[in-house]
């Protein structure tokens, strides 16, 4: 049993920064990487950035690279999602996941063990 719980979200202006918090407890050692989604409303889920969990690889979407960074900090089992430059179209909830194998098999399976709550990230014009 892995518990995840997502903190740092709230609303900024345009080119603004925000940086989201995805705290990990439980069986964290039966993680391997995790992944953090947002969705918007009317939209489907989409996929934002992932990192391993020992921090050796990071992953993203084309629309977030250059202005968002994931990264982790071993010490206290939480994974952060760096948001910079923030525009209207980053306006979703954001959710951490976990996976207990690699980022290229739970994409490809669309597959993932557990899942934080969410938190709204609201950026206005």
């Amino acid at each position: 049993q892995v518990q995840l719980v997502e903190s740092g979200g709230g609303s900024v202006q345009r080119g603004g920064s925000l940086k989201l918090s995805c705290s990990a407890s439980g069986r964290t050692s039966g993680i391997w990487t995790v992944f953090w989604f947002r969705q918007a409303p009317g939209k489907e889920r989409e996929f934002v950035a992932a990192v391993t969990w020992d921090g050796d690889s990071v992953y993203y979407e084309d629309s977030v690279k250059g202005r968002f960074t994931i990264s982790k900090d071993n010490a206290k089992n939480t994974v952060y999602l760096q948001m910079d430059s923030l525009k209207s179209e980053d306006t979703a909830i954001y959710y951490c996941a976990s996976s207990d194998s690699s980022y290229y098999y739970a994409r490809g399976a669309d597959k993932y063990d557990y899942w934080g709550q969410g938190t709204q990230v609201t950026v206005s014009s």
